[in-house]
């Protein structure tokens, strides 16, 4: 990473509904916690956490969402305990001065809220971290690409629920975008930092 990079750190979907006991958990996301909490409280003020926000009823989801939602009913809000969307306890307590965008899909750039604040603020280089690495994560490296930023993935803050397809998207990342991108243990991103002033 530039050191004079105006950077931010976009956490993915680290939620209560991926972390316990439903048929969505992420049973490693346990796991890149510890990791995604360092970089969150070190640079919450440069925080933004995502969160996927699943419709009420199927029926009010879009196109083939339906059919999805159909699948996986008992996730919809209607069913699900309403704190379920929260983020996980540790990083729940860094809002504010981190920030949370909710959204009803994969992807954090659907509409231009994001795009917005990051262009009005500067920033030319996301950090990335959450789960899924696949789903996600994969969403919102692509659509960032897309759009110009440079990224920095946290191979060791990344997490999904399944082991094959989350070591074939970092393969895919690592081999197919590695001009726009750069996979980093967290330890070495903590230790090139910009630190904020």
């Amino acid at each position: 990473m530039k050191a004079d990079a105006n950077w931010r750190h976009l956490c993915v979907d680290m939620q209560r509904m991926f972390a316990e006991d439903t048929p969505w958990n992420v049973p490693w996301m346990e796991r890149v916690l510890p990791q995604v909490e360092e970089v969150s409280k070190r640079h919450a003020a440069r925080t933004i956490f995502t969160r996927f926000v699943p419709p009420m009823r199927a029926e009010d989801a879009t196109g083939a969402w339906q059919d999805y939602y159909r699948k996986w009913d008992v996730m919809t809000r209607e069913q699900m305990p309403p704190d379920m969307i929260d983020l996980v306890a540790p990083l729940k307590r860094l809002v504010p001065p981190a920030r949370v965008l909710d959204k009803p899909v994969y992807s954090p750039w659907l509409d231009a809220r994001l795009l917005s604040q990051l262009r009005e603020e500067s920033v030319e280089t996301l950090v990335i971290s959450g789960g899924e690495t696949d789903v996600c994560v994969l969403s919102t490296v692509l659509g960032a690409i897309d759009l110009g930023f440079r990224l920095v993935v946290l191979e060791d803050a990344v997490c999904s629920g399944a082991d094959d397809t989350h070591d074939a998207a970092i393969d895919v990342l690592a081999q197919r975008f590695s001009v726009q991108l750069e996979l980093l243990p967290t330890e070495e991103f903590l230790r090139q930092a910009p630190v904020l002033v």
